[in-house]
């Protein structure tokens, strides 16, 4: 049997079924895999059907394809070689691949981020970043990818931050076409939100994110370690999550939106 052949799935069986190395992974195959249950993830959303919806974010993130691309996500990242509290790092192809054996949702259970700081551009003033081990930015990764088809079908047409294939001359032009007009608006307004991912309701983002809510309260209620203590965390998503920018709620939209939220 070839590493292809091996590589589809599911194994039909045991017989038939070869654990596959990490550069015996066909990454076309992979993305073009989870590409197409995202795809039908937005005809779901289109078509109002929920139930559906939930029943493709489950295969892929039980997919062995989705898991691989989300431990890919975390070795190609600039922090691949910064180590969460449990001082681990995939250096290895043997950890890579072991790393997507051990990501399993139904046992997951997400360690305390690591409390370190960064200084914050012009202030003296620093900013709290925690960092989540290797096998949680992997995990925050695989359900990124069942949540993002959804991010990004309900969010606002004009909303280019945080978004996928957008950018901030994305925003320039909108806005250019915008006030290029006679009858264009001679007033802009702008507002932030002080503190907005530090403040976010856990218990909001539960109800509201159609996300898998065990998964979610154990990414929100892991904690952080700080000198050697625990603290808890109680509100607010911690910079250096991968899912941070889409839990951000939809404050660019005069109302909050009943199902579900806007999440960029």
């Amino acid at each position: 049997m070839n590493a292809q052949s091996s590589m589809t799935p599911p194994a039909r069986t045991m017989q038939t079924y070869r654990k596959p190395k990490w550069k015996e992974i066909n990454w076309k195959q992979a993305e073009l895999y989870v590409n197409r249950l995202q795809v039908r993830i937005v005809k779901a959303v289109q078509a109002d059907k929920w139930r559906l919806v939930k029943r493709l974010q489950k295969l892929i993130t039980n997919s062995f394809y989705a898991k691989v691309l989300a431990v890919k996500r975390v070795i190609i990242n600039k922090g691949k070689n910064t180590p969460g509290i449990d001082g681990d790092i995939w250096s290895t192809d043997e950890d890579k691949i072991q790393a997507v054996y051990n990501l399993t949702t139904s046992s997951y259970k997400a360690k305390p981020l690591k409390r370190t700081y960064i200084e914050k551009y012009g202030k003296k003033e620093k900013r709290p970043l925690g960092i989540p081990t290797m096998t949680d930015r992997a995990m925050q990764g695989l359900q990124l990818l069942a949540l993002a088809p959804i991010a990004e079908t309900t969010a606002d047409k004009v909303s280019f931050g945080f978004r996928q294939n957008r950018c901030a001359q994305d925003a320039m032009e909108y806005m250019f076409k915008l006030l290029s007009r006679k009858t264009s608006p001679e007033w802009i307004l702008e507002g932030d939100i002080k503190g907005c991912f530090d403040n976010i309701s856990h218990d909001w983002m539960l109800e509201n994110i159609p996300s898998d809510k065990r998964i979610m309260r154990q990414f929100l209620r892991c904690g952080y370690v700080e000198n050697k203590r625990l603290f808890p965390t109680t509100e607010g998503s911690p910079q250096g999550s991968l899912c941070r920018a889409r839990h951000k709620p939809p404050y660019d939209e005069i109302d909050v939106m009943p199902r579900y939220v806007q999440y960029s």
